[in-house]
């Protein structure tokens, strides 16, 4: 039951990165620190839709 998602930098939000995640594991949202090329620093970026 893994789905795609989309993450994007909390600070100018972009979307960067997708990546897979089980939805059965982790129903709420992700949130993982990242390097975002935008911002040009590692950045928390989170799940959108």
């Amino acid at each position: 039951m893994r789905v795609k998602v989309t993450l994007a930098c909390t600070e100018c939000k972009q979307r960067n990165y997708d990546t897979m995640k089980n939805k059965k594991n982790n129903p709420d949202r992700l949130e993982v620190d990242k390097y975002c090329k935008f911002c040009k620093k590692h950045t928390p970026h989170k799940e959108t839709k």
